[in-house]
């Protein structure tokens, strides 16, 4: 029977007359590419990518059942080629969204552009509030008094961070909150932030060795002042005891009352802020000048 196939088949190919010329050629080579570039562009690792298997798995079937039928295997040819035909049509059924979305990127005014430029097809990213973030960050963790460590930082070559966990990921309230959360491996440590980006968590920081700080400091705050000592990064620190909330500059330290102050400041440290020259002095860098107004607490 097999014999009977192959000898059908070149029989097919020899009453054609196929003349297969450069021309033949060139359509065949640009229907590859074409195939390759969609496969590429929108199928390879995918969930459609077994979807695609599938439907060549059913062209098969469908050439094969038409072979069965030329050979005079019309039972089996009959029953393949309705199989065939009766899956088709469920995939109409069951994939019609897919069609849709389809059909409607399709019909898309920028559709080549987007076909082309891969860029296109990924989400916009959103600017993150920085400065909105954290502030929502300080306002709950001070009032359920967690106690938090954020060290922000330009140059993180001196930074501790090989003691850290790497994380490298988007500034959010909820990942700030997480990390902090008292059940977590790193809510002991502190936390770089390098523009809006978290660049590490659980980093320990030096301690300051200034024997005429305040025996009220603890841990954190010892931490904080030790850090800005050494470095030129601003610390800011959230009391687990009082919730009181403040930032470390160059070995001096800052209670804030309100979130308004804080937010004032914290715009100044990171950049967002714009202050008259007289009152400006050069912190460290975040992709510009950042600045903060001197300013030490009375003790």
């Amino acid at each position: 029977m097999i014999n009977d196939i192959f000898i059908y088949i070149l029989k097919y190919i020899e009453a054609l007359k196929i003349s297969f010329n450069w021309t033949d050629f060139l359509q065949i080579v640009f229907l590859a590419a074409l195939l390759l570039f969609l496969y590429r562009k929108f199928i390879k690792n995918t969930s459609s990518e077994k979807f695609v298997k599938g439907l060549l798995i059913l062209v098969c079937a469908w050439i094969f059942s038409e072979i069965l039928l030329m050979v005079d295997l019309k039972i089996i040819g009959m029953f393949l080629k309705g199989i065939v035909t009766l899956v088709s049509l469920s995939l109409i059924v069951i994939f019609q969204p897919e069609l849709r979305r389809f059909l409607g990127f399709l019909g898309q005014v920028d559709f080549i552009s987007r076909l082309f430029n891969s860029n296109n097809n990924k989400p916009k990213e959103q600017k993150i509030d920085v400065v909105k973030e954290l502030i929502e960050s300080v306002k709950f963790l001070s009032k359920s008094h967690t106690g938090a460590l954020i060290v922000f930082q330009s140059d993180l070559s001196n930074t501790y961070t090989d003691v850290g966990t790497i994380l490298n990921a988007d500034l959010s309230t909820e990942l700030i909150l997480t990390i902090f959360h008292p059940n977590t491996p790193l809510h002991d440590g502190a936390v770089v932030i390098n523009g809006d980006k978290i660049i590490s968590a659980g980093v320990l920081l030096p301690l300051t060795e200034d024997p005429k700080l305040s025996w009220k400091y603890g841990t954190r705050h010892r931490a904080a002042i030790g850090m800005s000592e050494v470095s030129e990064a601003a610390c800011l620190v959230v009391s687990e005891e009082t919730g009181d909330v403040s930032i470390a500059i160059d070995g001096s330290l800052k209670k804030y009352e309100d979130l308004v102050t804080l937010k004032s400041d914290l715009e100044n440290i990171l950049g967002y802020k714009e202050q008259t020259e007289e009152d400006k002095r050069t912190i460290f860098k975040i992709n510009n000048f950042m600045t903060i107004k001197k300013s030490v607490e009375k003790k």
